[in-house]
């Protein structure tokens, strides 16, 4: 008689786990709603009138240039190595993933050195033209909205090569045959056949993509370039204008809202089915010759731009700093840092991401599909606002922490929260939630309800068959998604900027100070620690996309 009640409280509790990450995930766009309320005296009319028309204008026309740029050669990119056959494709069908590997604000504090005026292309140029000093011949400033369209969409392409290419690899070799039988020239097949019925993962790469352009704030800030994500971090940090911010941030959440309801209206009436379940895959085009080498030459120069170029600077300055000053102790700490806080918040994010998928399984209905929606939020908004949105009620919290305490103590109170990194972690918690959830629950979805079942008839409670079943099987998913969630938080900077305790540094911070300053080799050893760490979610995506789903 007591099983059945046993099983039932095993459900309620994950359902209630759920609820609670939930809750705990929708208060910061709370908090923002509310504190935008607040009045702001003359300020808003001021920013209204002067600041956000611009802003607003620099962030649509850095959407639309770096989304282009992502969507042609993310595009492009993936027909190419799915379609083609050619010497070096092999190569470049992981080392097309290679820029995920660099935050977008080091590709900018990269190029901006690389670039410079007294740089080495720039020298090289002259040299080969016959000048021999910047005033006789110089590249434009990248530091304009150009230069960052460029950063954004030679980082970001990866994004749409990936669902773009999964999608090509699943298109059947019957639906080209079919294309060709009725006349389609193979030069004609990318138009009129794959790229019609890919636009629906096109779309999701192009959404994620431009997801990363609104939530950077180091690399828009180097370029020169005002965005709406750098305007709420000065109202908010030298305007100390906390509600401004909030208003602000309130545009940018419209702007998102805006791009997930045209995505989905994008896709409203595609619909795609397979007919087989082992559908032939599309037989490649043998390329030779100078075919093959333009070929291998288009593919390689989005990694020489999105990686190559940005690792070498680093690796030559990293090398230049260590033999002038050594390793110093501020980048020893702040690697110490980054790798402890990144690290604890990995393990939350796992253990909280899972309590999550494993109540959707348990218990499927509208309520905790609910709950995992909800809780997957923080992904689509920009770290910036988050830090926003958590700094309020954080800061509420331990003001009251502290007058309890020092009511019942006499002794000054803490900060126990932003003072400790507790902030901090949440909003890695709450931005990176997404990543965990959408792992986990699809390695979940891997295992069949039977083999609950089974475990069930052989007397196994919920939590019985999650210990005995569940994360046995699921481990590879959860070591795949505590990867990715650790290396986005090692190179999350705008939360951290707002969020870190007082003395805290971490490598994307010291990154910036750095950078900010103009000490370019100071900072390379900081950049070259996060892109190989970076590297390692760049192996494992090749490894998982290598071969198409079944």
């Amino acid at each position: 008689m007591t099983r059945p009640r046993r099983r039932h409280f095993g459900i309620n509790v994950w359902a209630a786990g759920a609820f609670a990450a939930a809750a705990l995930a929708l208060v910061p766009i709370v908090t923002i709603a509310v504190t935008a309320m607040a009045d702001t005296g003359g300020l808003w009319g001021h920013i209204v009138q002067f600041v956000l028309p611009q802003a607003t204008w620099n962030t649509l026309v850095l959407l639309a240039g770096s989304g282009l740029i992502a969507t042609i050669v993310g595009t492009g990119a993936a027909w190419l190595v799915t379609a083609y056959d050619f010497r070096g494709r092999w190569f470049l069908e992981w080392g097309l993933l290679l820029p995920l590997a660099v935050p977008t604000y080091i590709m900018a504090y990269a190029y901006l050195d690389i670039l410079n005026p007294l740089g080495p292309v720039q020298g090289v140029l002259r040299w080969v033209l016959g000048y021999s000093s910047p005033r006789q011949f110089r590249l434009p400033d990248i530091r304009a909205m150009w230069g960052a369209i460029l950063v954004f969409g030679f980082v970001l392409y990866p994004y749409v090569y990936l669902t773009a290419r999964a999608m090509f690899l699943t298109q059947a070799a019957n639906v080209i045959e079919v294309a060709r039988t009725l006349g389609v020239p193979r030069s004609a097949i990318f138009w009129r056949v794959a790229l019609p019925l890919a636009r629906p993962a096109v779309a999701v790469g192009v959404s994620l993509a431009l997801m990363e352009v609104l939530n950077d704030v180091g690399a828009s800030q180097f370029l020169g370039v005002r965005t709406l994500t750098a305007t709420v971090y000065t109202t908010w940090i030298v305007r100390t204008d906390l509600a401004g911010a909030a208003q602000i941030a309130i545009s940018m959440l419209a702007i998102v809202l805006a791009m997930l309801v045209l995505e989905r209206w994008a896709r409203r009436k595609q619909r795609f089915a397979s007919a087989a379940q082992n559908a032939r895959q599309m037989q490649r085009q043998r390329l030779r010759g100078l075919a093959s080498f333009f070929a291998f030459l288009f593919g390689a120069l989005p990694i020489a731009i999105g990686f190559a170029g940005p690792a070498l600077y680093l690796i030559v300055a990293a090398i230049r700093r260590i033999e002038f000053a050594g390793f110093s102790n501020a980048l020893l700490r702040a690697t110490i840092n980054t790798v402890s806080v990144s690290a604890m918040a990995t393990v939350v994010i796992v253990l909280v991401g899972f309590a999550l998928a494993y109540a959707a399984r348990l218990h499927r209905s509208a309520w905790t599909e609910g709950a995992m929606r909800i809780a997957s939020l923080g992904y689509a908004v920009p770290g910036t606002v988050l830090a926003l949105g958590i700094l309020v009620p954080v800061a509420a919290f331990d003001r009251t922490l502290g007058n309890l305490w020092h009511a019942w103590t006499g002794l000054p109170g803490t900060l126990l929260l932003l003072g400790s990194g507790a902030a901090l972690i949440y909003a890695y918690s709450t931005r990176f939630l997404a990543i965990s959830v959408g792992g986990i629950d699809a390695g979940l979805s891997r295992i069949p309800p039977a083999y609950d079942y089974a475990a069930r008839t052989l007397g196994r409670s919920a939590s019985g068959t999650l210990f005995a079943v569940h994360l046995p099987l699921s481990r590879s998913a959860l070591t795949a998604a505590g990867l990715l969630v650790f290396v986005d938080c090692m190179k999350e900077l705008p939360a951290t900027l707002l969020l870190r305790p007082l003395n805290f540094e971490s490598l994307a911070t010291l990154l910036y100070g750095e950078a900010a300053r103009g000490t370019y080799e100071d900072a390379a050893l900081a950049a070259l620690i996060i892109v190989a760490i970076g590297i390692l979610p760049v192996v494992l995506l090749a490894r998982t996309s290598s071969q198409p789903a079944a």
